[in-house]
Formats: C-alpha cells, structure tokens, sequence
C-alpha cells in the first residue's frame, strides 16, 4: 500500500475482528463552538427509518492455517492429561470470525449486494438482520474488479432497499451512509457529495480495482462500514461504501462509494450469467494533460481521454478509431478523464452499439462502434461451476506413482459429459500440474479451479500437464467459461 499526501493511505473499510481495538470515547466538548453543528436544511429521519432495515451485518469466519502447535508436543499431554492436546487442537480448528462488514438488501426473497473484500476467504457468512434475526448466507457471484459481490439467504418478506440514480447525484448533495461500523449495528451518518468520478488509482500511484469511479463523500465512515449503504435524502441507494483515506485505518475526512450506475449491471450479471459481462474499446488511453497537448499541438479541448495506442481486431480499430484520437463522449455521457471513461464503459455489454465523439487534428468526429468483450467477440459467456469439470478424482495408487516414477499427481475417473469430455481427457489419466501447480488431490484442483474463475484475465482455462497409463506425457487445455 503506497504512502500519499503525508502518509496519508487508502483503507478497505471492513473491519478484522481480531486486531481491531476498541477505542477509548470522548464525548464532545458542547461549549466548543469549533464542534457546534448548525441546524441543518433538510430532515434525515425519513431516509434513515427507510433504510436501516434494509442494511445487515455480515461476519466472515474462516479456520485459521494449520501450524506446528505445543499442543503436539507429547509433554502437553504428560501435564495436562491424556487426550488435552487433541482437544485443544479441535477448539483451534474451529472457524474463527475473520472480518466484519455490511451489506445492503436488494430483494424480499434474500438478495444482499456487498463488497468482495468483506466476504474474501470467509468459508462461512453470518447474515444479521437489523431485528438481530440470523442467517447463513451463500454466495451467488463476486466480482474483484468493482470489489463487489452478491449473497443469497433463505429469507422473504424481507425489507428491500429502493435504489436511486448515482448519476442524477450533485456535488454539495445530501446523503447518508448506514452501517455497522465497528461493530455498532444500525449506524446512521451524514455528509455530501464531495465529488463524482473520483478515481482512487490517480491519486495512490495505483489500480485498486478494475473500476476507478467513485462517489466521494465526507460522510462519517469506519471499519465495519464496508459493504453498507450510501442513500439518498429519499432513502434511496445511491452507492455501496467501499473504502476511506486515512493515516490510522479510521475515518479521516472523506469516504469512497461504488456508485449505482455500477452496482446494478455488476449485479444483474452475478445473477444471471455467475460472471461480469465487460465491453472493451480495445484501446490503451491516458488522460488528457497540458504537456500531451501541447506535444501534440491539440487546442480545441483542454479535456479528454487521449488514445495512445488502437488494438488490432479491436472495436476501436472497426470504427476507425486511431492513436492521438481525443474521446471526449460515450453516448452522450461526457468522458473528461479515465474515471468517467470507465464509468460509462462499465454499463455497456459485448454487442452493444454505441456513439462516440472524438477529436482529430482539432476537429469534431463521431462515430458507431460495436464493442466487443476481451476475447474479441460479441458474445456473453458465462462462469461454469467445479462440477461442470464433469469427473471425479481420485488418489494415484503407490503402485502406479512406483511404475511412472511420479511422487504426487491425481488420477481422473468416471469422465462424463462436461469441460474434461470435450477437452479429450479420458478416465485414468494422472494430472500433475494445473498452470504449473502441482496438484495431489481433488481439493487441490478445486482450489486452482477457483484461483482461475477468481482472476480478473479474460482467458479462464486450464493448461494441464499430465501421464497417460502408458507413461506417455499428455497436454490438455481446458475453456472454463461458456458461450450463450
């Protein structure tokens, strides 16, 4: 994590429920005019009653990494009694709570959209209702790029969040952010819009996430917030909160939010196809600056989105798009820098059609460009699951490993129809490695299966390296993604 604007670092605000101290409370001075607030415009009351029933708490358990521990050492037993040392492991083993965030009810039947990095690497999710009802929640997809994911309970009749438009937001607008932050349920904080198509990358030297667009408030938010709601004064969802400036990891001034226009296409996906659908220009671009213009004498604008360089085969390139091009509109939805680009991308799917306004040499074009996704086609493709590997696995006897001159590998058996059929692997084949990871087992490839659908690279295949009965090495690669 890189230091910016004296030390100052960008924090995910879901809070680790084992390192986070409670803090000492300092109740404020009234007769300090510094801390006085003035009587506001507008009344809260409305948008928070409508909203803290629809903003849950979510615990993220997970079992801590097996380690040497004392309680091996044959003398805790010797002191503690026959049997101690097992049982304390079996206590250590438990899952333990990892993390604490928010989440924010989008359906009557159980739907609640919150931010990946809250449920990363839990292996359970505790769901807490603002009535203190508890449920364990599956989760549907997420996606890392907009750090977003969507998690199902087996509820209804639940109080479901209305959501607003983030793009009819105002700077110096009114809004709330609710939440639980450290640990305290149903937390109701106000501030305004300090800016649109705030981009977190341009300012920390880095790429966070795949979508840099988001809502900058100075509502009061801290960790535990994460994942919770950014509403409007009508009480409508505006904005999923993600992630604060700070020195110390608490909140020091202003806060960031996934705006809507985002959250609901990223959603919508997870739903239906268990994946992000992403349109791409085919373009590597940079903001418009004063020394890029003037090194390429452009005087007609001063904002923009200049393209460094056109793919070949890309939907830029089809439209007759070339370097040193400014984009300056998508569709009528200005692009002054690369957030608002990215923003306006982010709701466009493969085989869309949309209107471009550009600059060349200083004069005015548009153009209609028919975007594609990153493998260069139209098409929507969609996440298969570990089962659609369609085989089992199983150990490879010592016998066999003996005869091959292997040490490790799993066997493949009971081939059906499914991604292994069509790739041409047959029962008894021995995987050894997966993207050059060494596999022994079926978790193993579970986990390397997971590791691949978890990654953000358009390509999602398998490239396995393996033995046949004979000893004759096989190479095989395995799509793990589906065309509709």
């Amino acid at each position: 994590m890189k230091m910016i604007n004296q030390k100052m670092m960008l924090f995910f605000v879901s809070a680790l429920a084992l390192v986070v101290a409670v803090p000492n409370i300092y109740a404020v001075n009234e007769g300090n005019n510094m801390n006085r607030r003035t009587a506001t415009p507008t009344d809260f009351t409305e948008a928070a009653e409508s909203t803290i029933n629809s903003v849950v708490s979510i615990k993220s358990f997970a079992t801590p990494r097996q380690s040497y521990s004392p309680f091996d050492d044959p003398f805790f037993e010797f002191f503690f009694g026959p049997g101690s040392g097992q049982q304390r492991k079996q206590q250590e083993s438990k899952p333990q709570q990892l993390g604490l965030g928010s989440g924010v009810i989008i359906s009557e039947d159980g739907y609640i959209v919150t931010n990946n990095h809250v449920i990363q690497g839990a292996e359970k999710l505790e769901i807490t209702l603002n009535g203190n009802k508890s449920y364990t929640a599956t989760v549907i997809g997420n996606d890392e790029s907009t750090d977003l994911a969507l998690l199902k309970i087996d509820a209804e009749g639940l109080n479901a969040i209305e959501f607003g438009d983030s793009d009819e937001l105002k700077v110096g607008e009114w809004v709330l952010a609710v939440g639980n932050p450290f640990g305290f349920t149903s937390t109701v904080t106000a501030g305004i819009v300090s800016a649109k198509a705030r981009s977190i990358g341009s300012a920390t030297h880095s790429r966070q996430m795949g979508i840099d667009a988001f809502i900058q408030t100075d509502a009061a938010v801290n960790p535990g917030n994460s994942g919770g709601a950014l509403v409007n004064t009508k009480g409508e969802l505006v904005g999923i909160n993600t992630a604060i400036y700070s020195r110390t990891g608490d909140y020091a001034g202003y806060s960031f939010a996934i705006p809507t226009s985002i959250v609901k296409k990223v959603i919508t996906d997870l739903r239906k196809y268990g994946a992000v659908q992403r349109a791409v220009l085919g373009i590597s671009c940079s903001e418009l600056t004063s020394d890029i213009a003037d090194k390429n004498d452009i005087t007609a604008i001063t904002e923009g989105v200049f393209i460094n360089k056109v793919e070949d085969r890309s939907a830029a390139k089809e439209a007759g798009l070339e370097a040193n091009d400014v984009i300056t509109e998508i569709n009528g939805s200005k692009t002054r820098n690369l957030a608002e680009l990215n923003e306006a991308m982010s709701r466009f799917y493969p085989g869309d059609k949309v209107s471009i306004k550009y600059y060349r040499n200083n004069k005015a074009y548009t153009t209609e460009v028919t975007l594609k996704n990153n493998q260069g086609n139209t098409t929507i493709t969609k996440n298969s699951d570990f089962t659609a590997l369609g085989c089992a696995f199983q150990k490879v006897s010592d016998k066999t490993k003996s005869r091959l001159g292997i040490s490790g590998g799993v066997q493949v058996a009971g081939v059906k129809a499914g991604k292994f059929k069509e790739a041409g692997i047959t029962d008894g084949f021995i995987i050894l490695t997966i993207n050059d990871i060494p596999v022994n087992s079926e978790a193993d490839v579970e986990k390397v299966y997971n590791e691949i659908m978890r990654d953000n690279t358009p390509d999602k295949v398998m490239f396995i390296t393996g033995l046949y009965q004979t000893g004759k090495r096989g190479y095989k690669v395995v799509p793990l993604t589906e065309e509709e």
